[in-house]
């Protein structure tokens, strides 16, 4: 058992909170039940997990069971330990350290009429956790991080998308390289511009379509509207000019669910 806040696997753990030391290593933490749950459901196999016993409810116990079955490092720890290494104000006890899945643009499925969401220059990871439940919810084809800002695999990215991190289909890459092949997929392109003349219920959301949300203090950039593209707005009535870019993926991505869904 780990029982020493020194412990050099105790301080590689928490030097993995540091993007940099991420990106060197590419590994990252997953942390909590349902997002390691989540994870090995996707095929993501973790190198190591620690755990602590006193703070593991039944489900906890139960993923570190799945796990130990697999030819991952199951590490106990002391509560000092495992807190010292967690992320949450509340840890349920278990927490992995993973490979990054890579994130190229061809890892990405093959579709004729799929719904796409293209996250651009999202700098909160909080909002890009929150558009992955969306996108999950929404059942779209894949989601796509444009110019990434905020690394996908920042703690609380992971946590604010609640395991969807690891359920939709995800890549990453430069606004060019995601225009260049939206472009040779034919898929059109929507994109949320608060000075759109045409609403977004009244635009054709339906068939193969990639909606392109950016960042709330940026907008998106000049690339997004070059020719072949649509913009659409979200009216608003009160004196904000823009709304969160989360909520604005969600209204969207539910409306182009719906014209989809409705006969």
């Amino acid at each position: 058992m780990l029982t020493s806040v020194r412990n050099p696997r105790v301080k590689d753990v928490v030097k993995l909170r540091n993007r940099r030391h991420r990106d060197r290593e590419r590994r990252f933490v997953v942390e909590g039940t349902r997002e390691l749950s989540c994870a090995a459901d996707s095929g993501l196999a973790m190198a190591t997990l620690y755990y602590c016993e006193e703070l593991l409810g039944d489900r906890g116990r139960s993923v570190v069971e799945r796990i130990a079955a697999t030819a991952a490092d199951c590490q106990p720890t002391s509560r000092a330990v495992f807190e010292k290494m967690s992320y949450r104000h509340r840890p349920d006890g278990v927490l992995g350290v993973g490979p990054m899945p890579d994130l190229e643009l061809g890892r990405l499925p093959e579709t004729d009429d799929g719904l796409w969401l293209v996250a651009a220059g999202i700098e909160k990871p909080g909002n890009l956790g929150a558009m992955l439940r969306t996108a999950d919810a929404a059942g779209v084809a894949g989601m796509v991080v444009a110019d990434p800002t905020t690394d996908v695999f920042n703690p609380n990215v992971v946590r604010a998308s609640m395991g969807t991190l690891f359920s939709v289909p995800l890549a990453a890459g430069s606004a060019s390289d995601v225009r260049h092949w939206l472009d040779a997929r034919r898929i059109r392109i929507v994109a949320a511009q608060p000075d759109a003349v045409v609403g977004y219920t009244e635009a054709d959301l339906r068939g193969a379509v990639a909606i392109v949300v950016g960042s709330e203090h940026l907008g998106l950039g000049a690339g997004w509207s070059a020719p072949g593209g649509e913009a659409v707005r979200i009216p608003m009535s009160g004196r904000a000019d823009s709304i969160n870019a989360a909520m604005a993926a969600t209204v969207l991505l539910f409306e182009a669910r719906r014209q989809r869904h409705t006969p």
